[in-house]
C-alpha cells in the first residue's frame, strides 16, 4: 500500500480496563482487527486473533501485542469453515485460560459495477464469511462468555444504507445489525453483552486489494470529514463496548463513527 493504514495504536495509552480478560478477534491480522488486538492488549487482555492466510501479518500483530507483556496466539484458516470457527474459539478458551470477548470481525467483499455480474458462488462465499461466520464463532463461545462476556461485531455504514456495487457486502452487513440485535435479547439472561461497531470507510488493506485504482485515490473523500478513518480511531470503540467499566448498561447497540455523517433513526 502506498499509504499504510495507522493500526499500531502507537499513541493509545491503556488504563487497565480489560485486565486479566481473554479475547479472540477474528480477522485480526491487519486494518481494524490489528489495532482492536494492540487496544485490547494495552488494556490488559490477552488476545488471540483468526486469519485466512497472511502470516507476516498476522505475526506482526502478534509481536505488537507481546509487547504489551501479553499473551498472544494466531490461528490460520478459513472462517467460511464453521469447523474451524468452532476450533480457533475452543483452542482460545484451551490456550488463554478462558474466553470473555469474542470480536467477529473477518469479512470479505468484492465489488461489482452491475448487479447480474454478482454471481451465486460470489454471494454464498461473502454469506459464509462475513455472517455465517459470526453465527458460528458465537455459538461456540456462548458457553466461554456466560456469566459476564462480551462480543463485539462489526457491522458498516453499507448495513445500514446499502451500496450498489457491494450488494452481497451491504446484505451481510445489514444481517451483522440485527443479528447484534437479536443475540443481544437472546443472550441477555445469560449476561453476555451484545453490541455492534459500523465504520464509515476505513482505510485497510481491504481497500486497494478490492477497489479500482481511481477509487481508491478518493476512497472515503465523501464524508464531512473528507477523508477516511485510521483503524486507529475506530480501534477505540471496542474498547468502549469491551470495558464493563465504560458500557455495563449498553447491550444491542450499534455504535456508527461515520466521520461527521448523520442517519436518521
Amino acid at each position: 500500500m502506498a499509504e499504510k493504514p495507522r493500526d499500531e495504536m502507537a499513541d493509545y495509552v491503556g488504563r487497565d480496563l480489560l485486565s486479566g480478560k481473554k479475547a479472540l478477534i477474528t480477522g485480526g491480522d491487519s486494518g481494524i482487527g490489528r489495532a482492536v488486538a494492540v487496544a485490547f492488549a494495552k488494556e490488559g487482555a490477552d488476545v488471540a486473533i483468526a486469519y485466512l492466510s497472511e502470516r507476516d501479518d498476522a505475526r506482526h500483530t502478534v509481536e505488537l501485542v507481546e509487547a504489551q507483556d501479553r499473551v498472544a496466539r494466531e490461528y490460520i484458516g478459513d472462517l467460511a469453515d464453521p469447523e474451524h470457527c468452532a476450533e480457533v474459539v475452543a483452542r482460545t478458551a484451551d490456550e488463554l485460560g478462558g474466553l470473555d470477548i469474542l470480536v467477529n470481525n473477518a469479512a470479505f467483499q468484492s465489488p461489482v459495477e452491475d448487479f447480474l455480474d454478482l454471481t451465486a458462488a460470489q454471494w454464498r462465499h461473502t454469506f459464509d464469511v462475513n455472517i455465517d461466520s459470526f453465527f458460528h464463532t458465537t455459538r461456540a463461545a456462548v458457553p466461554h462468555l456466560t456469566g459476564g462476556g462480551v462480543i463485539i461485531n462489526t457491522g458498516s455504514i453499507n448495513g445500514l444504507r446499502g451500496n450498489k456495487e457491494l450488494i452481497d457486502y451491504a446484505a451481510t452487513k445489514g444481517a451483522v445489525i440485527a443479528l447484534t440485535y437479536s443475540l443481544a435479547q437472546a443472550l441477555l439472561e445469560r449476561r453476555i453483552r451484545v453490541n455492534c461497531v459500523a465504520p464509515g470507510p476505513v482505510w485497510t488493506p481491504l481497500i486497494p486489494a478490492t477497489m479500482p485504482e481511481q477509487k481508491v485515490a478518493h476512497f472515503g473523500e465523501q464524508t464531512p470529514y473528507g477523508r477516511a478513518a485510521q483503524p486507529d480511531e475506530i480501534a477505540p470503540s471496542y474498547v468502549f463496548f469491551a470495558a464493563e467499566q465504560l458500557s455495563s448498561y449498553y447491550t444491542g447497540e450499534v455504535l456508527a463513527p461515520l466521520g461527521g455523517e448523520t442517519l436518521p433513526g
